[in-house]
C-alpha cells in the first residue's frame, strides 16, 4: 500500500467515525431563543469530538494497515478478481 492509499483510507475512516460520533451527547436547547433552531445542540463541544474522531480513526486505521500488511485482503486481488 503507497503513502496516498494510506492517507485515503484514513481520511474515509476518519469521516466515518466522525458521523457515528458527532451525535454522542447531543442536548438540545431547552427554551430557544428568537431565531434560533429548535433541534441545535446546547453544546455541541466539536473540538473534543475531533480529537476523540482523530485517536479512534487512528487505532482503525493501525488495525487496517497490520490486515493489510498481513495479507488479509489487498485492493489487488479485489481488482483482479473483477
Amino acid at each position: 500500500m503507497g503513502w496516498a492509499t494510506g492517507v485515503m483510507v484514513y481520511v474515509v475512516i476518519w469521516w466515518t467515525v466522525l458521523f457515528a460520533i458527532l451525535p454522542l451527547g447531543v442536548r438540545r436547547v431547552e427554551n430557544p431563543g428568537r431565531g434560533e433552531e429548535h433541534g441545535a445542540p446546547e453544546r455541541p463541544e466539536l473540538m473534543r469530538k475531533a480529537v476523540l474522531t482523530t485517536i479512534v480513526a487512528a487505532l482503525l486505521w493501525i488495525g487496517f494497515y497490520v490486515l493489510h500488511q498481513a495479507d488479509v485482503f489487498s485492493f489487488r486481488r479485489l481488482v483482479e478478481g473483477s
